[in-house]
């Protein structure tokens, strides 16, 4: 495992690619980087001269002084004194407000900058392919979506502005003092190695318990966000109790480990006030005995002192920022690597816009693997003509769901093609593609927000027109109508407020109001009772009517009026052909047959029972 920065030096790499990939984002705010620069020289300015009118003050007072010991008063002292203070008030009020258009103008392009890569990142998550998410954990992205963005957000304003600014300080004021006195210049030199080793070190121990702290922050999240995620099998299974104690660890190892980041943090912070305090006491000792011998005036002393606690004030935020930089470095490595994760799918250069389909499929020599040497569809070959009902069925795990998958585009054949009407799916466009395949799903899930929207969802611009007609065809229209505010009713995360009946018909409707012709049915009648099939059947035989239809099923009966069905067994097809072919006769409903009117029998008789039927989903 690569070693994580633990300081400015380590994480200078880091922030160097992180730089790099941002560089096009943040080229698009170079005017306000540009302005919060020259507000920063103009703020650094202001605090070099600050000490400046304190030192003609003191020298004024101190020659003042000595002509009431009999040395000659020098004229106009007053006016010296008055102006020098109108020069610290000036001073003071321009350094103020040069900081404050610095740190408004970085805030601002630091903000534009890193919204715009969230922005980006949302979208990049969203054309990567479902073989990437079926890898990743979904808490893990959204921690890098919000928490590691905003760390850098964050770092950006509160840490890497002030440094920058702070170091700019310190270079200016050692020039200054080097200029007025290069012997003392020497003397606050050498407090620098001291508190370099002191900072270094400690450093590096809060930055190494910073990481771990993140390490259980990240656990705490993933626990978080998969119990809440599956509240019914928590509480079905009583699992409360094991979740919290896994919770709780991750939380008070979170805490430990927090506390004593801030430990060493404040120890570094007192360490640093006295090492100021044995400096500033060094530099006024030596400082006082030069101004005795005349080499340097009592004003002069009070700016080398005064720049001694400026100073030092960069050089703990430092140390106090080498932690969050460090961080930062990480999260932005994080950012930087799913950005530059390449989406499996891609449209080749010379992709062109599907026309609109008829319907025609056709497979030829399909396999697919979604891990090297493993593939789960092999050699695959079959042909569907337009308007055909295909069910689609097999044990769980045999490929049913990953051979449809192939039509929408979610994932391409490793060898072999895929042709709708004709044209190799990978020679057109995946935005021309995937719209003209609608996909029912065993779990409908639904979006926070409207019933109106959840149904628009399935073909952006569509009018309420559509949207209500689309309801009508899938059987919605009625109990959408009677909820609180009817189409424009916010359902539940999921869709939890509705029954699962109610959000399949939503669902339906989504794929109706996409007006695709050919449509997906996975599992689509998986869980519902009795009453509530029957309505989505006759919803998706109105939704399928004249399409080309694919029924991915377990259940043999509900494709005997199919077309033509096709069994998938290990990744194989091992049979296709109409279904008495493929699934063998029916079975033959048996009529009751009564009793003959004889003698009682000695042992009771059993009535023949009526097969049960299948369940016909001419969807």
């Amino acid at each position: 495992m690569a070693r994580r920065p633990t300081g400015l030096r380590d994480s200078a790499p880091a922030l160097r690619r992180t730089l790099r990939a941002l560089r096009p984002q943040v080229r698009r705010e170079r005017k306000l980087l540009l302005a919060g620069s020259a507000a920063l020289l103009l703020e650094v300015a202001m605090r070099l001269l600050e000490p400046w009118p304190l030192k003609y003050v003191v020298d004024a007072v101190a020659v003042a002084t000595g002509a009431q010991l009999g040395v000659a008063q020098p004229a106009g002292i007053g006016t010296v004194i008055l102006v020098a203070a109108l020069a610290l008030v000036a001073f003071t009020a321009l350094r103020a407000l040069a900081s404050y258009l610095m740190t408004v103008c970085f805030a601002l392009a630091g903000n534009r900058v890193l919204t715009r890569v969230r922005a980006d990142m949302y979208a990049h998550l969203n054309r990567l392919s479902l073989a990437f998410h079926d890898r990743a954990r979904t808490g893990d992205l959204v921690t890098r979506v919000t928490g590691d963005v905003g760390r850098l957000q964050e770092v950006a304003v509160t840490a890497a502005l002030p440094l920058v600014g702070n170091v700019v300080t310190l270079v200016g004021m050692l020039v200054v003092v080097v200029v007025l006195d290069w012997q003392l210049a020497l003397v606050v030199l050498l407090v620098f190695p001291v508190f370099a080793l002191t900072s270094v070190r400690l450093t590096r121990r809060i930055s190494g318990v910073a990481r771990k702290q993140r390490v259980a922050e990240g656990a705490i999240a993933s626990v978080a966000t998969e119990s809440l995620g599956a509240m019914k099998v928590v509480q079905a299974y009583s699992l409360e109790g094991p979740l919290q104690r896994a919770f709780g660890g991750s939380n008070e190892k979170s805490l430990k480990d927090g506390v004593k980041a801030k430990k060493l943090a404040a120890g570094l912070e007192r360490k640093t006030d006295v090492l100021v305090g044995l400096a500033t006491g060094l530099v006024l000792y030596v400082g006082a005995t030069r101004v005795v011998a005349g080499a340097l005036t009592p004003g002069e002393l009070v700016v080398f002192l005064t720049y001694l606690k400026t100073a030092f004030k960069p050089m703990r935020d430092v140390a106090k920022y080498t932690g969050r930089i460090a961080r930062a470095a990480a999260s932005g490595e994080r950012v930087v690597d799913l950005l530059q994760t390449r989406p499996d799918l891609e449209d080749r250069s010379w992709a062109r816009a599907a026309p609109r389909l008829r319907g025609h499929v056709e497979l030829r020599d399909v396999t697919v693997a979604y891990e090297p040497g493993h593939p789960v569809l092999r050699d695959v070959s079959f042909t569907v003509h337009p308007g055909q009902r295909v069910g689609v069925v097999g044990p769980s795990g045999s490929g049913k769901s990953s051979l449809v998958s192939l039509l929408s585009r979610l994932r391409d054949p490793d060898r072999g093609q895929v042709l709708l009407d004709g044209h190799d799916v990978r020679d057109l466009t995946i935005a021309s593609v995937r719209p003209q395949v609608a996909v029912v799903l065993q779990e409908s899930v639904l979006f926070a927000t409207t019933v109106r929207e959840n149904i628009a969802f399935g073909a952006p611009g569509a009018t309420d027109e559509q949207v209500e007609r689309a309801a009508r065809l899938a059987g919605a229209h009625d109990f959408v109508t009677r909820l609180p505010d009817g189409y424009d009713t916010v359902v539940g995360e999921r869709g939890t407020t509705l029954s699962g009946g109610q959000r399949q018909r939503i669902a339906i409707a989504r794929a109706a109001v996409r007006d695709a012709p050919v449509v997906v049915l996975d599992e689509a009648l998986t869980g519902l009772d009795q009453d509530t099939e029957d309505e989505v059947v006759a919803a998706l035989a109105r939704l399928t009517d004249g399409r080309t239809t694919f029924v991915v099923t377990h259940d043999v009966e509900s494709v005997r009026d199919a077309d033509v069905v096709l069994r998938v067994e290990a990744g194989r097809l091992v049979a296709a052909g109409p279904p008495e072919q493929v699934l063998g006769p029916a079975p033959r409903r048996l009529s009751a047959v009564p009793t003959p009117p004889a003698e009682p029998a000695t042992e009771p008789v059993d009535e023949p029972r009526e097969a049960p039927r299948g369940r016909r989903a001419r969807a």
